[in-house]
């Protein structure tokens, strides 16, 4: 994390932050967080993180304190992006990297991040079955407290329910090509409703395949012919292994899941 950030829209030094202005995150996990990719100074999907958010903080209300509403509008959110890429000589005007938004105790946070370490594909072949629960509603929320998914980061883990369902990875939601279609699985699996996967289920389609929700199993693993993983930093990312097997598929899907996101993200400016 830079040492500039805003909270509330005013730029501040990130050593200058007191805890105590942010005890109910800090302390109980009452918060909630977007991160976003930042390209050439320009906040990719912006209104979407936004909207998400404040149906987060609406679903926890009298549990988490909102920031007020009008630094929660996209316009606020890009001035003081812009503010703070200004005032610091080593984000500047034209920064590519990471955003992060963290809503709670009354305030919204706003930090900065250098570019991950670009990735192609990732390999997705651990189990987690017992901390998931089909219906589950804390998992459609992107929550700072977020021990469970922060444990199984880097380690190619897929969360599966009681039922044996496939719910979602540490950091993305999957879609997976099963026969001519290209299934994610529902909200109630659980999974977080991702922004890349709101984009894709909002195009309807990949090429010539459906994209739809629909419950995938683990025994359907076997019928699984390619396999993405989406998210608001990597996009779309390939998983040529999953749980296992070797998916040919995979590159291809990302590819056209990458173009179709790439023209809904020149829509949304």
């Amino acid at each position: 994390m830079t040492g500039t950030v805003a909270v509330n829209g005013e730029v501040r030094r990130l050593e200058d932050l007191r805890l105590q202005d942010f005890l109910q995150s800090f302390f109980f996990g009452a918060g909630f967080f977007e991160t976003l990719l930042v390209e050439e100074g320009a906040p990719m999907f912006l209104a979407r993180h936004l909207a998400r958010l404040r149906e987060s903080l609406g679903a926890h209300a009298g549990c988490v304190q909102p920031p007020p509403p009008d630094v929660l509008t996209p316009e606020a959110v890009r001035e003081a992006l812009s503010r703070c890429l200004e005032a610091d000589a080593g984000l500047g005007p034209r920064f590519t990297g990471v955003a992060k938004l963290v809503a709670g105790d009354g305030r919204l946070l706003l930090s900065f991040s250098t570019p991950p370490q670009r990735a192609e594909e990732v390999i997705l072949d651990t189990v987690e079955d017992r901390c998931y629960r089909r219906g589950d509603p804390t998992l459609n929320h992107k929550s700072v407290s977020y021990l469970r998914q922060y444990a199984h980061l880097g380690r190619g883990t897929v969360f599966v329910n009681e039922a044996g369902e496939l719910c979602e990875v540490p950091n993305g939601n999957l879609f997976f090509l099963v026969g001519e279609a290209v299934v994610t699985p529902p909200l109630e699996a659980p999974c977080l409703p991702g922004i890349i996967r709101s984009v894709l289920l909002e195009a309807g389609r990949l090429g010539e395949r459906p994209v739809v929700e629909r419950t995938v199993h683990r025994t359907q693993v076997e019928d699984v012919r390619g396999c993405v993983l989406t998210n608001s930093v990597g996009l779309a990312l390939a998983v040529p292994r999953l749980l296992g097997r070797e998916l040919s598929g995979s590159h291809a899907l990302a590819g056209q899941a990458r173009a179709v996101v790439r023209e809904y993200a020149r829509r949304d400016v």
